[in-house]
């Protein structure tokens, strides 16, 4: 299960909708023996398409210095679909290389960059075998 504040999912939500009709994409830093994840990270979309995310090569090298530096891990990987629902492609599993991490899914293929309703779902992936779990908000409620 995913236990993220309130206030940590809706800046994750404003992301994707500031960012659409490009996904975006970011991690939750958190302790890293721990498995709690408590420091926003947004980053931009080297690609900046509507249909695939990449983190920027210098500035993912520069977060996981700086992740190093605070003893700290990327709990959450984030990314949103635009068109599509919240659940991983064929591409976002190839790529899951944190088998720790959860990977959050927001889509916004309803509002775009309005308000209204976004799906947000968390899965583990590892090897390649996707597993959705359950997200707890926590402190601050969502609005």
């Amino acid at each position: 299960m995913l236990k993220i504040s309130g206030g940590i999912r809706d800046a994750i939500v404003a992301h994707a909708r500031r960012d659409h009709p490009d996904e975006a994409c970011g991690i939750v830093a958190g302790a890293e023996d721990g498995d709690e994840p408590t420091r926003w990270v947004p980053m931009l979309n080297a690609a900046r398409s509507p249909t695939f995310y990449e983190f920027d090569p210098s500035e993912l090298l520069t977060l996981y210095r700086e992740l190093d530096d605070r003893d700290e891990v990327p709990v959450v990987i984030y990314h949103s679909h635009t068109a599509t629902d919240a659940y991983p492609s064929r591409t976002d599993i190839g790529l899951a290389m944190e088998p720790d991490a959860h990977y959050v899914l927001v889509s916004t293929r309803e509002c775009g960059n309005a308000d209204g309703p976004v799906e947000f779902r968390s899965f583990r992936i590892v090897d390649g075998v996707v597993t959705e779990e359950d997200v707890e908000l926590v402190g601050r409620a969502a609005n």
